[in-house]
């Protein structure tokens, strides 16, 4: 008996380090669910900075479901993807699809269609530093399920 309540306390003592452990590896808040047609799956915001009179740029925690992803869609003053954690994919219109990984850095041109999100067996979150001194982001097609698939 003595054993057994032994083995059971090293295991909720193994299930609260690794949470406790899990959870020092999230950054920003996972935020609230994204409800726009602007997404394939689920995805979640947490606005970290707002854009104002002083300053244009927003900066957002944006976490995707395994899957989830962006449509198309351009930003007239560029964006700056800071990858956090998990496995995404971003691609430009006429190139080859990505692979980022925690720690990658992308930087998104101005004014040139792409798309971002998880792969396809892992959740994916980045950190978007988007500039909106020339204009709000334009949304275009969605990404095909051929398109997110294709290597």
């Amino acid at each position: 008996m003595k054993f057994k309540n032994l083995v059971i306390l090293f295991m909720i003592g193994v299930f609260t380090f690794s949470c406790k452990a899990q959870n020092k590896s999230i950054i920003f808040p996972k935020g609230e669910k994204i409800t726009n047609n602007n997404f394939t799956g689920n995805a979640y915001l947490q606005m970290l900075v707002a854009p104002d009179s002083l300053n244009p740029i927003s900066v957002g925690n944006v976490t995707f479901d395994p899957g989830a992803r962006t449509k198309w869609h351009v930003h007239p003053a560029g964006q700056i993807l800071l990858v956090t954690d998990g496995v995404g994919y971003y691609q430009e219109k006429g190139k080859a699809k990505e692979i980022l990984r925690k720690g990658d850095v992308k930087k998104c041109p101005p004014n040139i269609p792409h798309w971002h999100g998880a792969s396809a067996n892992s959740a994916f979150v980045q950190v978007a530093i988007t500039g909106r001194e020339k204009g709000e982001t334009i949304w275009l097609e969605s990404v095909s399920d051929e398109q997110y698939n294709h290597l």
